[in-house]
């Protein structure tokens, strides 16, 4: 009798040695087995594509964009913003996105302690040093709220505010007696 030859087309899955020279199974193709979490894979897209490397439709792209419009307001605007600080908006907002993934994952993990080590998992670790990083970021852009500083030009051409009535003010500023 003889053996059933495979489909020339198809190429062999080769066994890998394992322990005591044991073949183990091979993974299936597009193997997830070892993937714990999303955040290297987020990374390498990121450093390899840049900012192409998300849709800027998603809602998490969406939601970064308005948080970095909210900073670049807050800074007093795109005018008063200098490009060092444009440059540390960009850094801040990469770091929000990386932590606010890390988040979601952590939030659908059943527990965050490994019972066997009695220790965090340590990705909590790595969230707290992306945390203290977003914290450096914005705390070099300054914690405080600027307002835009009009120029003498747009002083001079801002519509007129109408005279307040003498009559009412000294009407309004006499006791009743």
């Amino acid at each position: 009798m003889k053996a059933p030859e495979s489909d020339s087309n198809e190429t062999p899955q080769m066994q890998r040695p394992g322990r005591n020279g044991n073949a183990l199974p091979v993974p299936p193709k597009g193997n997830t087995y070892a993937q714990k979490h999303g955040l290297n894979t987020l990374k390498k897209a990121w450093s390899q594509l840049g900012n192409r490397a998300l849709d800027g439709r998603s809602p998490a792209m969406v939601a970064i964009r308005k948080w970095r419009a909210e900073l670049i307001a807050d800074l007093g605007g795109d005018d008063a913003a200098s490009t060092q600080q444009l440059a540390i908006i960009d850094l801040a907002g990469k770091q929000k996105l990386l932590l606010d993934s890390i988040d979601t994952w952590l939030l659908s993990q059943p527990s965050l302690i490994n019972s066997r080590k009695r220790t965090l998992i340590p990705v909590v670790l790595q969230r707290q040093q992306l945390a203290n990083a977003l914290v450096e970021y914005l705390t070099k852009l300054g914690l405080e709220r600027r307002h835009k500083v009009k120029t003498l030009n747009e002083i001079l051409h801002q519509p007129a505010e109408p005279e307040p009535d003498l009559a009412k003010l000294a009407k309004s500023s006499k006791e009743p007696e």
